[in-house]
């Protein structure tokens, strides 16, 4: 049987060059706080307990991310990661093994990590090592004559000839526990930042002729940090662009891969096409063969089969059915649900409202608090008044039902089956099915009435 696995994510960090007020780990990536990634990677690993260690912005760290079994622990003052690691041991156990992870190291796999959890179930000390082009910035992977990892040197502490080795730390490591405990009480503070360095762990290790068994990720993109907002844009660009070959792969068409925004999750069926500039939030759903054009927003959506979304549309919590016809420029807001083949056109609203089969609002109209039949026509300019300033109240128009152009509708009020309300209508009580309703001015022309003239 296994070890039990307790994994501590170290997020105490300021990140200075930030220049936030918002604690570095909580800044989005990809529409997700960059530590909700590590604890997504680190959920797949199913540990004893997780165990995060902040300080830097108080307690905004632990109500962001509420409603989830962790174990907080505060390190207050920050005196480096080993001194951070310190705080969480009383919470460890002690026959299990440990993984040390990183709050602003977001794009860590679940694989990467499953082969540390392996080596350390075997007894040795397994560290996350890559090799960099540009190693600035980072601790040295300082090795003896037979290859052998002997310790780790800090940049700001390394010789010329230790600043020339490429191959760095990223600072993740997994390792039994009982060991850990052992090395963290003899750590010191001698280097140039005066801090509890966890990186000094390696040459205990390395003295005491403990195995270290470096492992490497599937691509250095996995343990790239964000110190600055200049590296979290990047982080995000390789991320969006991990996103668009996913789906291409899938079966979807993005007609610019480059320019594709997903910060939540989308899901999509195969044949869809999404033009370019279009950002999808929360959980977005599109079935087969949907098409979204270009500059859309869509958040917490489900678009059925062979659904058309036109250019500049923002769809926020709605539900579309089959073959629905959307845009240009309509706003579809929470509460919304469309049958199969209605039709939404170009500056049309809607709000909590139900629209039947091939219902169609084509032009300029905003429908609040309603509920539509199926086959219904609603002329441009019309409006559900739906608001008294206090509540807010429903209409409902009925099955085949004709709306004129320029009609109020003044709440709650129905509109009967097949009834035809009359261009420029001010509906105030209920129009009876299958009949003409109107209500407007008696048109008039008054016989020589001149128009008035400058003086």
């Amino acid at each position: 049987m296994n070890a039990p696995l307790t994994i501590v994510i170290l997020a105490a960090g300021k990140g200075t060059r930030m220049n936030s007020d918002l604690p570095k780990v909580l800044h989005p990536l990809a529409g997700k706080p960059l530590i909700s990634h590590v604890l997504a990677a680190a959920d797949q690993l199913k540990p004893q307990r997780i165990c995060v260690v902040y300080g830097h912005g108080g307690e905004a760290l632990p109500v962001a991310i509420g409603g989830r079994d962790l174990t907080w622990v505060r390190q207050e003052p920050q005196l480096g990661t080993g001194h951070a690691v310190q705080q969480a041991m009383p919470y460890l156990d002690m026959t299990g093994i440990c993984l040390i992870l990183y709050g602003d190291v977001p794009l860590i796999r679940a694989e990467t990590l499953r082969q540390m959890v392996l080596i350390a179930h075997q007894g040795a000390l397994a560290l996350l090592t890559v090799t960099l082009a540009d190693p600035t910035g980072y601790g040295r992977i300082v090795r003896d004559g037979h290859g052998q990892v002997r310790r780790i040197v800090e940049h700001k502490d390394a010789s010329p000839e230790q600043l020339a080795i490429r191959e760095v730390n990223t600072g993740i490591l997994c390792l039994p526990t009982i060991k850990l405990a052992g090395w963290l009480t003899r750590l010191g503070n001698d280097n140039a930042q005066g801090e509890y360095y966890l990186t000094d762990v390696i040459a205990m290790a390395a003295a005491e002729g403990e195995r270290i068994l470096p492992c490497h990720p599937a691509s250095e993109w996995e343990v790239m940090g964000v110190n600055s907002r200049s590296q979290l844009a990047g982080l995000e660009r390789y991320q969006q662009h991990h996103i668009a070959e996913a789906l291409m792969a899938a079966g979807v068409t993005l007609i610019d891969p480059a320019r594709l925004d997903v910060r939540g999750s989308l899901e999509c069926g195969r044949d869809c096409l999404i033009d370019v500039n279009c950002v999808f939030e929360g959980r977005v759903v599109l079935s087969e063969n949907v098409t979204v054009g270009a500059n859309c927003v869509l958040k917490d959506v489900a678009l059925g089969p062979g659904v058309e979304i036109k250019p500049f549309c923002h769809i926020d919590g709605a539900v579309i059915g089959a073959k629905a016809i959307i845009g240009p420029y309509a706003r579809l807001r929470p509460g919304t649900e469309l049958a199969e083949a209605a039709h939404i056109g170009n500056f049309v609203e809607l709000k909590n409202t139900q629209v039947g089969f091939n219902s169609k609002i084509n032009h300029l109209s905003y429908v609040g608090d309603a509920t539509v039949g199926r086959k219904v026509n609603i002329g441009a300019g019309t409006i559900t008044c739906n608001y008294d300033g206090a509540n807010k109240y429903r209409t409902v128009i009925e099955d085949e039902a004709f709306i004129g152009s320029d009609s109020q509708l003044v709440a709650p009020v129905t509109v009967g089956k097949g009834a035809t309300l009359g261009a420029g209508t001010t509906l105030t009580k209920d129009a009876p099915a299958g009949e003409l309703t109107l209500s407007r001015a008696r048109q008039m022309t008054i016989p020589g009435w001149k128009r008035p003239v400058k003086k």
